[in-house]
């Protein structure tokens, strides 16, 4: 887990992960090849999101996806499935908002990092 993680963020992260439903990037590949229905969330910040993205990812960075989640998806069983870098932010986003009154939120472990070393598409630039 993140080698380059202090101790304490990792701390933070396992108690998150310690409440919240996971994915893999295959799962999610394989629910969007099905055409399964949810909003995939990339709580990454600005910058990292307009570098590059999974197609068609809705963009809540993390530092205002609480304050902004119920105007987005008003409906709390909205399945809600949040990716990050590597699947630490995305956790500790994702027990917020169930936190919130959110019951069908999932973190994609291994994020944009695993997706991207699968080889599935990827959206470059803004």
């Amino acid at each position: 887990m993140g080698k380059n993680h202090s101790q304490r963020f990792l701390d933070i992260v396992n108690d998150a992960k310690s409440r919240v439903t996971e994915c893999t990037v295959q799962d999610v590949q394989t629910r969007k090849q099905a055409g399964d229905e949810f909003h995939l969330i990339d709580v990454r910040e600005d910058h990292e999101f307009q570098a590059a993205r999974i197609p068609g990812a809705i963009h809540l960075g993390k530092g205002i996806i609480e304050r902004d989640i119920e105007r987005a998806f008003p409906d709390t069983s909205t399945t809600l499935i949040l990716y990050c870098g590597g699947g630490f932010r995305s956790a500790l986003a994702a027990d917020n908002l169930q936190k919130m009154g959110y019951t069908q939120v999932i973190s994609m472990d291994g994020g944009f990092s695993g997706w991207k070393n699968a080889g599935y598409a990827i959206e470059s630039g803004s």
